[in-house]
């Protein structure tokens, strides 16, 4: 008779349950996978059933693998039984070179153009056809911004995000110009042609500036690339301020410097390479 593995197997045969079935021969690792990013800012805890829901997957096998979740510290359980992320992922994730060790040797500089600017000041790489903010640091009182640390954010709508793709690689740039992007995402008339020339533009100026509304408040961003030792774009730094509050092309110097003192700190780092 067939069994079920949670454990060490790749696999796991489908549950035999009324209703949903997980894709025949789909690994477990994937399925976990899927359970871990049901949780977000909008479900930081969730209930089997929810969690089951959101998976798209059978509830039974959704609870063998909040388990094991669980058991390996992924996962941890609220006093009300439902499902929330545990430290354990909080542990592995502070040894990613590019998130928390790229923050650590850029956060003095950081704080540096934090305290010359007063505004939201940013981290910011690139993974894939998007970008994910690394850090931010905040004045208190500052106007509210969109994105989390650690969330996603569009490459073609935020200053960091337009550095990351004018020096990504070519092949990167025209997968992102061949891409489906939601038509309520910034819709862009025509976004290569309109993209292309404004990516050579930074390319040319080394900094990027790019305004969209924010909540109720048209913000700023002013963004510079960071590089590694072998001078590849690994990293921006931008500053994001109301634009109705200030002159963001005045920010412009000092997020280039700032950008150009990490590139320094990682050509004197010994292990940078592991950054990028």
């Amino acid at each position: 008779m067939n069994s079920s593995h949670d454990g060490s197997g790749t696999h796991e045969e489908p549950s035999r349950v009324r209703g949903r079935r997980p894709a025949r021969g789909e690994p477990l690792l994937d399925r976990a996978f899927r359970v871990l990013t049901c949780f977000g800012p909008d479900a930081p805890v969730l209930s089997l059933t929810a969690l089951a829901a959101r998976a798209d997957l059978p509830k039974a096998t959704t609870l063998r693998i909040a388990r094991r979740l669980t058991e390996h510290g992924a996962l941890e359980r609220t006093d009300s039984g439902h499902y929330t992320i545990g430290l354990r992922l909080l542990e592995i994730a502070s040894v990613a070179p590019r998130g928390h060790g790229l923050r650590a040797l850029a956060l003095p500089y950081l704080q540096d153009l934090w305290h010359a600017t007063r505004q939201h000041v940013q981290l910011v790489v690139r993974e894939g056809l998007e970008c994910v903010l690394v850090e931010r640091l905040s004045a208190h009182g500052a106007q509210r911004v969109m994105y989390r640390v650690g969330g996603r954010m569009p490459l073609h709508a935020t200053a960091p995000g337009l550095v990351l793709l004018a020096f990504a690689p070519t092949r990167v740039q025209e997968d992102f110009l061949a891409a489906d992007h939601p038509a309520d995402e910034d819709d862009l008339v025509g976004m290569a042609e309109a993209l292309r020339p404004k990516l050579a533009a930074i390319r040319r100026d080394r900094f990027a500036v790019f305004s969209r509304p924010q909540w109720d408040t048209l913000m700023t961003g002013v963004s510079a690339p960071v590089l590694d030792r072998r001078r590849a774009t690994i990293a921006a730094v931008s500053v994001i301020t109301p634009s109705e509050q200030s002159r963001p092309a005045a920010h412009i110097p000092a997020v280039v410097a700032v950008a150009r003192a990490i590139t320094r700190a990682m050509a004197d780092e010994p292990s940078a390479t592991r950054f990028s």
